[in-house]
């Protein structure tokens, strides 16, 4: 028997820790999805329960036309014993995938749940993303089942490549996981599928394993981050656009109302004129720095750079973090990580909470909220319009991408007539993950109108930009 993984589809991994159910079965109700989400529902249910491949019903529809046409119909010996043949060759592939197919899946729901009494799965996996990890997750080769082929692949949660590899004495294969993106999740579904090596027939199966596996985000070239504090109004730097709360260095003549503690009156005994000094109007750097990184489907260079700013102590030494699928906001890098991770959702979207984080937070002295958010046009931006007229708070925004794009796309016929090389054809999903230069010129000047400062991150490259493009 072939014991092989399906490493080119992308796929997620947890070691198991508490208990093992099985996927068959469990489907959720049908009542409140999409039309979409119900015709992939039941394609994956007629993907895993119907035993024949595209290339079985294509042998067997042949098999019998050509049968009742030529071997029946003309009596013809030959076609007679070859459409046979072809049908017994389906049957009993059928026969033995699905026979072998039940005796595996009782022997992996044996094995797994004698793992997890014994406790040897690892509780909790903490990985990172585009990098392998081990998961502890073990498969027996089973060479009794013959002209069989197993291979698992994880549906859940997704984007997640599974890598298997036999162990040092070739008696189990070892499951290694290289996630795509980040996630957090408490449960992992695998699919088992056992097939015959002429891939006419298939047996599919889910096993869901509870545990948690907590996928970082990849920081790639961010080395380091300017210091993320605002610039907000009090004693320091001085500033014609802050509040006069500063040092008293600003004079100008006295006018009724002026307090009587402001005049300089050393200089009124030598000229006779009344002056007063006032604060300067200045600026300086918050203690209080709110941040929250705003999901989106296209935001892992936007979760890249705020674990960066987390872990780096970009964000000050007084700081409180929070994003979208997040109840609890913290100031511990630890739990700010999760709360990254966890900002991925893994089934719709998260709703927008910014509004809900100021509320609680915002009202808190003197602060200043740094909103991390993917450099590309989407719903948070209207969404955060809203926001920065609802509160009365200094905003700053961190964009960030992975790359630009300054080429125009190839013509739909060239697409056509050129096949494109591995070169090309990594250089277009590099480019998908990217930027209009356009388009974030765009963002950019929306931006500007709206909040006090942003900044353009490229997790390629590494290098940070002010609002103008320029390098910071």
């Amino acid at each position: 028997m072939q014991l092989r993984a399906n490493s080119n589809r992308p796929s997620s991994a947890k070691a198991p820790a508490a208990s093992v159910s099985s996927g068959v079965g469990q489907r959720a109700d049908a009542l409140g999805r999409t039309p979409p989400q119900l015709l992939r529902a039941f394609g994956a249910l007629l993907r895993d329960r119907f035993p024949l491949t595209v290339q079985g019903v294509t042998v067997l529809v042949i098999a019998m036309f050509t049968l009742r046409t030529f071997g029946y119909g003309r009596m013809d010996l030959v076609v007679f014993a070859l459409a046979v043949c072809a049908l017994a060759i389906v049957l009993f592939s059928t026969v033995i995938v699905l026979l072998g197919g039940l005796m595996l899946r009782y022997q992996i729901i044996d094995q797994l749940e004698r793992q997890v009494i014994l406790k040897r799965h690892i509780a909790r996996i903490k990985a990172e993303a585009g990098y392998p990890n081990e998961t502890g997750f073990t498969m027996p080769t089973m060479p009794w089942l013959p002209l069989i082929s197993v291979r698992w692949e994880i549906v859940r949660p997704g984007s997640i490549r599974t890598r298997n590899r036999l162990s040092e004495d070739e008696q189990q294969w070892e499951e290694e996981i290289v996630p795509l993106r980040r996630c957090k999740s408490a449960t992992i579904t695998r699919r088992f599928t056992v097939s015959d090596v002429l891939g006419f027939s298939r047996f599919s199966w889910r096993f869901t394993l509870e545990g948690e596996l907590l996928a970082l985000p990849q920081a790639g070239s961010i080395k380091s981050l300017p210091l993320l504090r605002s610039l907000t109004a009090e004693d320091g730097i001085p500033d014609p656009g802050g509040h006069p709360e500063g040092d008293r260095m600003d004079i100008r003549p006295y006018v009724p109302g002026d307090s009587v503690r402001n005049i300089m009156w050393k200089v009124y005994a030598r000229n006779r004129h009344l002056n007063v000094r006032l604060a300067e109007r200045s600026v300086f750097h918050s203690n209080r720095t709110l941040a929250y990184l705003l999901s989106s489907p296209h935001d892992e260079a936007a979760a890249a750079v705020t674990r960066v700013a987390v872990e780096s102590g970009a964000l000050g030494e007084d700081w409180l973090f929070c994003a979208d699928g997040g109840d609890t906001p913290t100031n511990s890098i630890g739990e700010a990580l999760e709360l990254i991770a966890q900002s991925r959702a893994l089934d719709g979207a998260h709703p927008y909470g910014l509004d809900q984080y100021l509320q609680h937070f915002g009202n808190q002295g003197s602060v200043h909220c740094i909103v991390f958010a993917s450099a590309e046009h989407g719903p948070w931006l209207h969404q955060l319009r809203a926001t920065i007229s609802r509160f009365r708070v200094r905003f700053s925004v961190v964009l960030a991408t992975d790359g630009f794009i300054t080429t125009k796309p190839r013509p739909r016929w060239q697409k056509v007539l050129f096949s494109e090389s591995a070169a090309s054809r990594e250089q277009a999903e590099r480019e998908g993950q990217a930027t209009s230069v356009a388009q974030l010129s765009r963002l950019l000047t929306e931006l500007g109108q709206l909040v006090e400062s942003t900044l353009v991150v490229d997790r390629r490259t590494g290098q940070t930009y002010d609002k103008r493009m320029n390098r910071v």
